[in-house]
């Protein structure tokens, strides 16, 4: 039971998760100013952000809806994200335990916290926020289809395993599923994918500051709008983490594969930050038709590109 506590709270969970997530927010944003020739951020600015939130600013709570629900929403966002985070990392990081890594159990775990920003939307009682919620939902309904398509070429790739260990080895033992023409597409539908999962743009018309004024968050406040921080914090490290692990060959924690790691982990948020950084926001029934169409054949295409052995 301490042993599950540890690594649910301290490491590779909670504590662990938020903290490298912190720090490639601040790479994130870094990488972002630069684009735009501006300095940037300080490194400890994700953290300061966070605990102003927490420690510092009122939760204010909205006069209509639900203010248990409207509360409990990024709780059960923090839950969702970080015990996918544990999910993820024990096999990646090589952490003997019960849990290998069922494909289908993460990726369940992984549409919590959005599903929770619906519903926690929905028990604001706003109706921008209502709108954001609407469009979420939408979102959702789109992507997770293809990330679940994506998870089937992978599965395929693996002969048959469903489990994160097994998916690790049989690349460690041969070569990463990414050398090879449905491993590349499979690799370019998933960045669409995460990109949509963090609310990135293009993706990010639940929020659209510009149109409905962060959308599903625009009631939120003080400490539990400090969760929801915390929350992306986590979804940032471990959406790559899990893309890693999928098609690039997981961690080798010895020597060099430690820089590798770390390199891989900071490629993949590089290419989401410059996706972000040049490219316009879609319209939701452009996201959706993206996704529904475009995204599904290629990963379609990858599928039986995989059955076939290429």
């Amino acid at each position: 039971m301490a042993v599950n506590l540890f690594y649910f709270l301290v490491f590779p969970g909670l504590l662990f998760s938020a903290v490298v997530g912190a720090l490639l927010s601040w790479f994130d944003r870094k990488i972002t100013a630069r684009v735009q020739f501006r300095k940037g951020p300080p490194l400890l600015q994700p953290f300061y952000d966070f605990f102003k939130l927490l420690l510092v600013k009122e939760t204010i709570l909205p006069k209509q809806g639900s203010p248990v629900v409207f509360l409990l929403a990024p709780v059960f966002a923090v839950f969702g994200a970080t015990t996918a985070a544990v999910l993820i990392l024990l096999p990646l990081l090589n952490i003997s335990s019960g849990f290998r890594g069922d494909l289908i159990v993460i990726f369940y775990l992984l549409t919590i916290p959005s599903f929770s920003y619906v519903i926690g939307s929905l028990a604001s009682g706003n109706p921008l926020a209502a709108v954001g919620g609407s469009r979420e939902m939408k979102l959702i309904l789109s992507y997770e289809s293809t990330f679940l398509l994506v998870i089937a070429g992978v599965i395929i790739k693996a002969s048959q395993y469903f489990d994160l260990n097994s998916i690790i080895t049989i690349q460690h033992n041969s070569r990463p599923f990414i050398e090879s023409v449905s491993g590349v597409i499979l690799f370019i539908v998933a960045i669409f994918c995460i990109q949509a999962k963090l609310g990135l743009v293009p993706f990010d018309m639940a929020e659209a500051e510009t149109e409905i004024t962060e959308g599903t968050f625009i009631e939120y406040s003080g400490a539990p709008y400090a969760l929801i921080k915390l929350t992306k914090y986590i979804m940032l490290f471990i959406l790559p983490a899990f893309l890693t692990a999928l098609l690039l060959n997981g961690f080798v924690l010895k020597g060099i594969g430690i820089l590798w790691a770390a390199l891989k982990i900071l490629g993949i948020v590089l290419l989401l930050t410059l996706i972000r950084n040049t490219n316009p926001r879609l319209k939701i029934k452009q996201a959706v038709s993206f996704f529904l169409v475009w995204m599904n054949l290629l990963a379609i295409l990858a599928i039986v590109l995989a059955y076939f052995g290429y």
